[in-house]
């Protein structure tokens, strides 16, 4: 085996890897909790947390085009910092981060799978989780061509939950809509916020990506965009059509804009386009853990043993086989609705290192193949260290 991952992968594939993580199964439920919050408005509320998120993702697109490696977490902590345990330490967060979230998904998947197919939810587990390390293991252009299918069909039925919003009736409570409350439109841009967490994945991806200085910056700023008009068109079609009070109780609630559509009926529909999507997520999770495992090899004597690759696949084996069984023991045994909601927190933690990071490395060498001002990660450290408290506030 090599140590070496392939070069392969273009903007194209790398930005539909950064949509799908974003897109993920996470808009079919979460739309309903920020409309409880922000009513008619929610759509400002997406807007807004896609602004919050911005200035990290800026700050992610210099430090990736400073140090464009596998596990570019942890090498951003060791730059900015000159600590290897810390680096190791931010790597490993992420690696658990990533495992825990995925084996939540594939739980989450498997559901709604099986309202469509009478099988035990742990053989589908076992199955879908199977499949798609075998998908990454067989090859990175091949896994991140199935995961741009897959957010092909979440972003087409995303598409077509617009498109039925756009035909059904107004309701009341959108012709008429109470006055903008601020408090009410920002504590629904906390909740939104975590839907946009993802775009911090595709640093992860930069030993395999060609002229990475350059690809993964660009990569950044079109999911982030894509992935905000998508939340904010499909945000606002829900609540032009359906009811608030019917909204904010319900646990599927893009399901309801086709209620008021067309009636029932389209359970079916909506339930497979989750199944895609919860694919789609626990595929680009195998994939980023095993890269950063993989990129940790190189700072840890102990983790040396994921540096192998595949003489002609070109993916980290031992790495990738180990966050896939992990992800499926996980989804087969653990509470991970509970382990998942500490994943956030542990991702905003490193969104503050990381944008304290870049505060500190600009100090020292100011010029870099991408550049942003300081005022960048000086704002996104304030603003995740914000979303940090109001989170831990609410959890």
């Amino acid at each position: 085996m090599s140590a070496q991952l392939k070069r392969s992968v273009g903007l194209g594939l790398l930005t539909a890897y950064g949509v799908g993580v974003m897109v993920g199964a996470g808009i079919y439920v979460l739309v309903g909790a920020v409309a409880a919050k922000a009513g008619v408005w929610a759509p400002v509320s997406f807007l807004m947390a896609g602004l919050v998120a911005a200035p990290t993702a800026l700050s992610y697109a210099e430090l990736s085009s400073r140090y464009p490696e596998a596990a570019g977490e942890a090498a951003f902590a060791a730059e900015g910092f000159g600590s290897q345990l810390l680096a190791v330490l931010v790597g490993l967060a992420i690696v658990a981060t990533g495992t825990v979230s995925a084996a939540a998904v594939l739980r989450g998947g498997a559901g709604y799978l099986q309202t469509i197919a009478d099988v035990p939810s742990y053989v589908l587990i076992l199955g879908l989780g199977l499949s798609l390390t075998f998908v990454a293991l067989y090859g990175v252009l091949e896994s991140l061509a199935v995961a741009a299918v897959f957010t092909a069909i979440e972003v087409v039925g995303l598409g077509l939950v617009v498109w039925a919003g756009s035909q059904a009736p107004v309701v009341e409570s959108f012709v008429t809509p109470e006055p903008i409350v601020w408090v009410g439109v920002s504590a629904g841009a906390v909740l939104a916020f975590f839907a946009f967490i993802g775009f911090e994945d595709i640093v992860n991806m930069a030993e395999e990506v060609r002229s990475p200085e350059r690809t993964i910056p660009r990569a950044i700023f079109l999911s982030l965009g894509i992935t905000t008009v998508i939340y904010a068109l499909v945000t606002y079609v829900t609540v032009r059509v359906v009811p608030l009070s019917e909204l904010a109780v319900s646990e599927r609630p893009l399901a309801l804009v086709f209620h008021a559509w067309r009636g029932e009926g389209h359970g079916a529909t909506l339930a497979a386009i989750a199944v895609f999507a919860a694919l789609n997520g626990v595929l680009a999770q195998i994939v980023m853990a095993s890269r950063v495992l993989y990129g940790l090899g190189r700072r840890a004597k102990s983790l040396d043993v994921f540096r192998k690759v595949h003489p002609t696949r070109g993916t980290p084996v031992l790495a990738t086989v180990l966050i896939g069984g992990c992800v499926v023991a996980g989804a087969l045994t653990l509470n991970v609705a509970q382990l998942a909601e500490v994943t956030s927190a542990i991702l905003l933690t490193a969104f503050c290192v990381m944008n304290l990071a870049l505060i500190r490395i600009k100090r020292c060498a100011p010029e870099a193949p991408f550049v942003v001002p300081m005022a960048v990660p000086v704002v996104g450290l304030l603003l995740s260290v914000g979303a940090l408290i109001l989170y831990l506030g609410v959890y």
